[in-house]
């Protein structure tokens, strides 16, 4: 009898399970169509108030980053190192478990020591030339500078090892997955996100224009999306973030290759913004533009109409390269932002914080700013730098790097060359 009824009704004890298995799969039917067009910002019923918010608090962004560029080298980079301790505590805190920090105490101090050391030691590799030539003047100062500079790899060394040994020695029992877990993303924060965005320091001191050109080119890339996808966004562009669309990301292209062209003729123009800082002080800059920002005529085809009224262009070369950062910008640099969103996917959070209205927090709005300095380093120093040699800079570069006796020896070696290519 059991059998028979069990048979003739083979659903009645699983038919809870089933249930709850078709509502499952109804409640995932709304978000696969929203994937395709629910979550877009044409379908978004609140995006005008939500658009006026991140307006308001981009229009107060774009106006303190604008005086602190005015303020000089020095105040834009103790901006980035702001904006690093800000992305670190964010990020320091996704994976934060209150329970499990009750039984560490000073376990949150050893990450933010592992941090700082990483600070240091990066921090010190990129600025080192140009604290002995601020110092240079000054001999007592000069050899103290010179001595931790020359020992500075080793103190960094010593550093983080004090912070391994005190990690080993605070591992618990039945702890153990949580610290080493701790362990390796505080690892990760410093490899991925501090060490890329430690470039945009060394950009700033080859010239604030490799630095303000490509965080611009982002900042228009990223307004740009945002204004096309809310206005004509239809067509999804990566599932992993739902508001991005194809509308969006090529009106941003476009709109990101004529900003780069036209913005770097007029930054080109202004030395302040040029000429590399050799030291840390805090003067106005006077330099050889070179031939990279030196305006270059070009007669415009002789096919066009008479009653056209420019028979010729003037364009500074460094707007060829202006158009090289704009393609990356625009193409590849979103992809670090794809990254933010399958990474807050992967732990559930809307962002990474709550600091900026209408944005997020401050890791929200640097994920493509990261990838994007790295790349705008690279390329000045593999396609630029080569082409501003000049008598200003190799004779700078003797006068601070050599001591007098190689200075010495360098002109007897040179006057020998040239007495031998002369009479030769």
């Amino acid at each position: 009898m059991q059998r028979d009824n069990s048979a003739g009704n083979p659903s009645t004890p699983r038919s809870p399970r089933l249930r709850h298995r078709r509502r499952s799969a109804e409640q995932l039917l709304p978000d696969a169509s929203n994937t395709n067009g629910g979550h877009l910002l044409v379908d978004d019923n609140n995006k005008y108030k939500t658009m006026w918010i991140r307006a308001y608090s981009t229009v107060w962004m774009i106006g303190g980053f604008a005086l602190i560029i005015y303020l000089g080298h020095l105040a834009i980079t103790a901006m980035v190192v702001v904006i690093q301790i800000f992305m670190a505590k964010e990020l320091f805190n996704l994976l934060r478990k209150a329970h499990e920090d009750r039984h560490l105490p000073g376990f949150r101090l050893l990450n933010w020591h592992f941090f700082f050391t990483a600070m240091l030691f990066v921090y010190g590799r990129i600025l080192s030339q140009q604290l002995v030539n601020t110092v240079t003047s000054d001999k007592f100062l000069h050899k103290v500078v010179s001595s931790l500079i020359q020992y500075h790899m080793v103190a960094c060394y010593f550093l983080y090892i004090a912070g391994f040994m005190w990690f080993i020695l605070t591992l618990k029992k039945k702890m153990y997955k949580y610290q080493f877990g701790q362990y390796a993303w505080t690892h990760m924060i410093l490899i991925i996100v501090f060490t890329q965005s430690s470039f945009t320091v060394a950009n700033i001191f080859e010239g604030i224009f490799w630095f303000l050109l490509p965080a611009t080119l982002i900042v228009i890339n990223d307004i740009a999306a945002y204004i096309c996808g809310f206005f004509f966004g239809r067509t999804p562009l990566i599932k992993i973030s739902p508001k991005k669309t194809w509308e969006g990301f090529i009106g941003a292209s476009i709109t990101t290759m004529f900003s780069a062209f036209w913005l770097a003729h007029i930054m080109g123009q202004f030395q302040w913004l040029t000429c590399p800082r050799k030291d840390l002080s805090t003067g106005w800059l006077h330099c050889d533009p070179g031939p990279l920002f030196t305006p270059e005529y070009h007669t415009l085809p002789g096919w066009l109409p008479e009653w056209f009224p420019w028979k010729g262009i003037s364009i500074l070369p460094v707007q060829w390269h202006a158009l090289c950062l704009g393609l990356f910008s625009s193409i590849i640099a979103p992809f670090g932002g794809f990254f933010a969103s399958g990474f807050k996917r992967a732990f559930k959070v809307k962002d990474f914080g709550d600091s900026i209205p209408g944005h997020g927090g401050i890791t929200d709005r640097m994920d493509c700013q990261m990838v994007m300095a790295v790349f705008a380093y690279i390329y000045h120093q593999s396609f630029v730098l080569p082409q501003q040699l000049s008598v200003e800079i190799l004779l700078d570069q003797i006068l601070t790097n050599l001591t007098v006796e190689q200075q010495l020896a360098l002109y007897e070696k040179l006057k020998q060359v040239l007495q031998d290519s002369i009479l030769g």
